[in-house]
């Protein structure tokens, strides 16, 4: 089933097609979302629709941005992904679990269909940029954007530029402190009790024998969701020291979470280090995305921008 959200685009050119637009894809591994938007963030139409096999699902890629005349698209990924631009392999998705998926060289079938410019990072690395660039971290040149949902993801903009080394950042998987009660072996197909086999969407249902939508009122769940994310804020703060952190995903809609893990952020730094975001503002510093779901997408259609502008001038 496909989801159409649309705001009557390109009106105001009278002609579908004219307007020079970039293209967005927030590509997860549940669903694709897909945008048309322009340089400052805004989106004309959207789509989105269940991440299937490759063939199926780029297909109805394809069938969307065919379209539209785009200046570039910008993808943000499930992963782990190749986002070494000197790399062979760039632009491919690699170690996924989605064994459809494994190998698959995304950037180069979109540059095939369009020859335009393709712009690649994760899919947190864009949601971190469309909260830093329009979001909940705009004016800052540094924040820390953590997904909570069926999976655990994490993206950073430090110095004002994505974060990325060797490879991209996996913070989902990173080890933390059993609580002294959880005999829950984990979920991760390669860990095990990493942050994400103890902490994500899956590891609450299976733990607590129902999804956490319809555990609002237990608060033994949400202290445990607490204890493990809490302890991963502190090595990200540790280790990074962003500006802001924003917390999005479907489980950072439980709202009762947030409180909870002001106090145990605060319990585990201990004072350490002296400021105010950490200790008084920490309701201002550890927030939820300014741009609500449109965090990725958002970033998406940054990752496109970037990549026009970028290349070549003889190209553009």
């Amino acid at each position: 089933m496909v989801y159409k959200e649309s705001n009557i685009l390109l009106e105001i050119t009278g002609q579908r097609g004219i307007a020079m637009l970039y293209g967005g894809i927030e590509a997860g591994g549940t669903k694709f979302v897909c945008a048309v938007g322009d340089e400052n963030g805004q989106i004309f139409e959207r789509v989105q629709f269940p991440t299937t096999t490759p063939k199926e699902t780029m297909k109805q890629v394809s069938e969307f941005f065919s379209q539209f005349n785009l200046r570039a698209i910008g993808i943000g990924s499930f992963g782990p992904c190749d986002v070494n631009s000197e790399s062979a392999t760039y632009g491919y998705i690699t170690s996924t679990p989605k064994l459809s998926w494994r190998g698959y060289p995304i950037v180069k079938k979109l540059e095939e269909s369009f020859n335009i410019p393709i712009g690649f990072s994760t899919d947190v690395n864009a949601a971190a940029l469309g909260e830093v660039t329009f979001g909940a971290a705009r004016g800052l040149d540094s924040c820390l954007y953590i997904t909570v949902g069926t999976g655990i993801g994490a993206g950073a903009v430090l110095g004002g530029k994505l974060l990325q080394g060797l490879s991209h950042p996996e913070m989902g998987h990173i080890t933390v402190r059993r609580h002294p009660k959880d005999t829950y072996p984990g979920i991760c197909p390669y860990h095990k009790d990493c942050l994400e086999g103890l902490a994500a969407g899956p590891a609450i249902k299976e733990r607590w024998g129902k999804p956490g939508v319809e555990l609002v009122n237990s608060s033994e769940v949400w202290e445990m969701e607490s204890y493990y994310l809490a302890q991963a804020l502190v090595h990200y703060i540790l280790i990074l020291s962003p500006k802001k952190i924003i917390l999005g995903g479907g489980i950072m809609k439980q709202k009762q979470l947030f409180p909870l893990i002001y106090r145990d952020v605060k319990k585990l730094l201990n004072k350490y280090i002296e400021l105010p975001q950490l200790s008084a503002e920490i309701e201002r510093y550890i927030i939820s995305p300014g741009l609500g779901d449109l965090a990725g997408i958002t970033g998406a259609l940054l990752l496109g921008r970037k990549a026009y502008e970028t290349q070549p001038e003889k190209q553009k």
